[in-house]
């Protein structure tokens, strides 16, 4: 909303007393040339420099755009410098706690500052995902006929949280992940910068790093953890945050944790082995460090893809099916709330039978091919479509599966050098229990002989 006496007056103390404002609050950038990271979406000429008024000349005024990006990589920050442009009418809602109603209004607002006073209007509106349709349908008018600017921000995926007409009619720009390089500068001009903490107190390499391992490349954490070290320290009349300090200011021990050293593979290793013994408490024992020492969401899920089919495969097929979905939907998400879905499938792989059976099969027959064991495809498996084919011999007396009682034809499919190689060799155990039974009897199909008979086995691998 615009703001109100009440609101003003607060401004005013702030300005008065920076102190009254938190660290993160007093280190918003004032201009794009003081964001950090988010390089992609600051060069010349681009939308968010037009509505700053930089280059905004000319028969195309600037468009409505939609910011999309994790928490703390500067969506509002961005609406800030935005807010500060000259001869532009700002108003900030919220879609929290904002209504139709409330949007109407801002839109009469706009209509009459545009006519009356050719003032434009820019709209923020945060967490536009909370907007039902019928909000978000509100919207439509306005931007489209450029009654109002909207800068939008969302953590969500627009394409399943916005509407397509008002997608349309906006450009969707996308915040990448601070960087611990981005988020290093930014704490560095925060001890030293007069609007943070003035060179009052330094911070010591060790705790710095614990910083940027708890800050995750949000820079609002950050900054928060920053100031409660500061203050810790200063409140003990020390003048440097040690890792100590910082620790207890912000009530989270230091993870001995190297994303790039000895650490970051063993943990790794020691979660896979875990999944392989199908121990879960220690499973999500090591998940819990490697989230907690900052690793990267991508990497953890990568991981947990390979265990699916290294260490379960057909003995449970779904669990690949798990992990792929845990990772489209981490990579959609992002930390905090993709520790969950980390969780959901650790545990679901922890817990499924396991057989690498489809693992030694692959690399039996890669190394048979690598000595050598190839030969040429028998004729009648051969390419028979090309014109001068048939006077090969190409094709001749391939037997269609398809024709056949039972969809299996006795016909030799593998080369002379490798016929008779067995290199899937299934386990008894979960659902490859069944694949056991069918691989005998396919194999049995395929040399002519008859299927070994029925045993009368629960065939269920327990």
């Amino acid at each position: 909303m615009e703001p109100d006496l009440f609101t003003a007056a607060a401004e005013d103390r702030q300005e008065k007393d920076p102190a009254a404002s938190p660290l993160a609050v007093r280190m918003r950038p004032r201009t794009l040339d003081e964001v950090v990271g988010q390089g992609h979406l600051l060069g010349p000429g681009s939308p968010l420099r037009r509505l700053v008024g930089e280059g905004s000349g000319g028969p195309a005024g600037p468009s409505s755009v939609i910011l999309w990006g994790p928490p703390g990589t500067g969506k509002t920050t961005l609406a800030h410098v935005v807010s500060q442009a000259t001869n532009k009418r700002f108003v900030e809602l919220s879609a929290i706690t904002a209504g139709v109603k409330e949007v109407r209004a801002v839109i009469d607002g706009a209509r009459r500052a545009s006519g009356g006073y050719g003032k434009e209007t820019v709209l923020f509106l945060d967490e536009i995902h909370r907007f039902s349709k019928a909000q978000q349908d509100s919207l439509l008018p306005a931007v489209e006929n450029r009654w109002v600017t909207l800068v939008a921000a969302t953590t969500e995926n627009p394409y399943f949280s916005v509407i397509s007409p008002l997608l349309s009619r906006s450009l969707l720009l996308t915040l990448q992940a601070l960087t611990d390089d981005d988020v290093r500068g930014l704490v560095r001009r925060a001890l030293a910068d007069e609007r943070g903490l003035g060179g009052a107190v330094t911070l010591s390499a060790d705790a710095e790093a614990h910083l940027l391992r708890i800050a995750g490349g949000d820079a609002r954490r950050a900054l928060t953890a920053l100031e409660a070290g500061a203050g810790s320290a200063l409140a003990q009349g020390e003048q440097e945050i040690t890792l100590e300090t910082l620790e207890g200011a912000v009530d989270r021990a230091a993870v001995k944790y190297d994303r790039d050293g000895d650490q970051h593979y063993d943990v790794a290793s020691a979660l896979i082995k875990s999944i392989r013994g199908s121990d879960v408490d220690a499973t999500l024992h090591y998940l819990a460090r490697m989230i907690e020492a900052g690793e990267d969401p991508r990497f953890i899920a990568r991981r947990l893809m390979i265990s699916a089919s290294e260490d379960i495969g057909l003995a449970d097929p779904t669990a690949l099916q798990t992990a792929v979905a845990g990772a489209q939907a981490v990579a959609m998400i992002g930390f905090p709330e993709a520790r969950i879905t980390l969780s959901q499938v650790a545990v679901a792989l922890a817990l499924a039978p396991k057989s690498n059976a489809a693992y030694l099969a692959i690399d039996a027959a890669l190394a048979d091919v690598r000595a050598g064991l190839a030969g040429p495809v028998p004729a009648h498996l051969r390419d028979s479509h090309y014109k001068g084919a048939q006077k090969l011999g190409h094709g001749q007396g391939y037997v269609y599966p398809h024709d056949v009682p039972g969809g299996i034809a006795a016909q030799q499919y593998a080369p002379d050098a490798v016929h008779g190689k067995r290199y899937y060799e299934p386990t008894r155990y979960g659902a490859e229990a069944r694949y056991a039974d069918v691989v005998e009897k396919v194999r049995a199909r395929l040399s002519g002989a008859q299927p070994p008979k029925e045993t009368g086995g629960s065939g269920d691998g327990s």
